[in-house]
């Protein structure tokens, strides 16, 4: 469910503690032919974490595969963004380009529709209970990509490789990046958003364990009869989460996760006959279902890498940690990834330390590997209690659900933590007003 992470207070993100390190005592003295960072992926967390490298004043250059219009036309999925995701594109220039395609989300519903023995209570959070006029928006991933590659187009000071990585080689002073079309590029740092099969986390020689869930998830887009009322519905199911999240009008983005079976069947059916499907499992809640945009199909996985920086590398979004479709976690923790290596990396920057030294990589590492494996546990905890069905895991989540749903002060510190950590924040995350 998007950033409520209703498993009773031991899911809940401990407090990430402020992060202070011995410092060199000598000054690092950088070499004229080696940038201060590389960041390796295109994405929306490579992206954002270009940008967020030179908002912090760090040197910084992009390699990657540029988006295109053909693949950003098969790109189906959106993401919900919440507060401070939303501050951390203000910051870097970008929210002003997204703000009017953006739909706010007001509530949260969630619905117990395993059939279990134990059903939890319907819940609704709505946004107001804490003092927010929305939890965040949601906004098209090609939107997203678009908006942030424009703004490192127009940034001067980035430079950007259009190009594949293809061999990483470390050196006592930097890392040698090798290009397909024979180029390299030396920097002192790299910010590997390569994704899941990242080739940087190999070369770093950073071990990442991943796994498979028996599940799949359809993505798509589509028109209903009533309006959403900004208000996004997660059903439990036992074949996993079947999620509609609000877009502009009476449209919403849709994540039916379901046994790869079943999925395929889904996926194979024409438009009408799916939105047949969807308007039954969804209780006809959203009226009648009208057009369905282009679908996709993709398997669940997870996959969790410790460290995440190590040998001048740091490791962020998909390259460091991938979660199930539950909860929106993914993207909000990919940006926090972007904003606390620019914080870190700026201020080794503006001190004269080495970038990609010891003492930056452990400061990193002490800063997101809590926030990281917390969500990862909750979120793979929470996906195993649905498909599973066992009867212990059955009681702890529709005991959980209910506790959340009844208590005021423990509802309201699940929807804060839900949504992002708390405790001391990047500068790029505070609110774009305290600046």
């Amino acid at each position: 469910m998007l950033g409520i992470l209703p498993i009773g207070p031991t899911g809940l993100v401990p407090v990430v503690p402020a992060v202070h390190v011995a410092h060199e005592q000598r000054i690092f003295m950088p070499q004229p032919d080696v940038i201060d960072a590389a960041v390796v992926g295109t994405g929306p967390a490579g992206l954002a974490a270009a940008l967020a490298l030179a908002w912090s004043g760090v040197e910084v250059a992009l390699i990657g595969p540029a988006p295109t219009s053909a693949s950003l036309g098969r790109e189906t999925r959106t993401t919900a963004l919440f507060g401070g995701s939303i501050d951390f594109l203000r910051h870097i220039g970008v929210w002003d380009d997204l703000e009017d395609g953006a739909e706010a989300l007001s509530g949260l519903r969630l619905v117990d529709d395993t059939g279990g023995l134990l059903r939890a209570p319907e819940t609704l959070f709505q946004s107001d209970e804490i003092g927010r006029a929305a939890f965040g928006y949601n906004i098209a991933n090609a939107t997203l990509v678009r908006a942030l590659f424009a703004r490192v187009v127009a940034r001067s000071g980035i430079p950007f490789i259009d190009g594949t990585v293809t061999s990483v080689s470390h050196e006592d002073d930097g890392v040698m990046l090798a290009i397909a079309d024979g180029r390299t590029s030396r920097a002192r740092l790299v910010v590997a958003a390569d994704g899941r099969q990242s080739l940087c986390r190999s070369a770093a020689g950073i071990s990442a364990e991943a796994w498979s869930y028996p599940q799949s998830a359809i993505t798509t887009l589509f028109a209903h009869a009533r309006p959403h009322g900004g208000i996004s519905t997660e059903l439990h199911r036992r074949a996993g989460p079947l999620t509609t999240v609000p877009m502009r009008g009476n449209v919403s983005s849709l994540v039916w996760v379901d046994t790869p079976a079943e999925a395929t069947r889904l996926a194979g059916l024409g438009k009408q006959e799916f939105g047949r499907e969807l308007e039954t499992r969804l209780g006809g809640f959203l009226g009648a279902i009208g057009d369905i945009g282009p679908r996709a199909t993709f398997p669940l996985s997870g996959l969790s890498a410790k460290p995440l920086a190590h040998n001048r590398t740091v490791l962020i979004g998909e390259a460091g940690h991938v979660l199930p479709p539950i909860g929106a976690q993914g993207l909000n923790l990919g940006f926090r990834d972007a904003a606390w290596v620019a914080d870190i990396a700026g201020t080794a920057k503006r001190e004269l330390r080495d970038i990609g030294g010891n003492d930056v990589l452990r400061a990193y590492d002490t800063a997101r590997s809590g926030d990281v494996a917390t969500r990862t546990l909750a979120i793979d905890l929470l996906n195993r209690s649905l498909f599973t069905g066992l009867l212990p895991f059955d009681v702890l989540r529709g005991a959980g659900l209910a506790l959340v749903g009844a208590i005021g002060p423990l509802r309201r510190m699940v929807m804060r933590e839900g949504m992002e950590p708390s405790g001391r924040v990047p500068r790029l995350l505070e609110a774009a007003s305290q600046h």
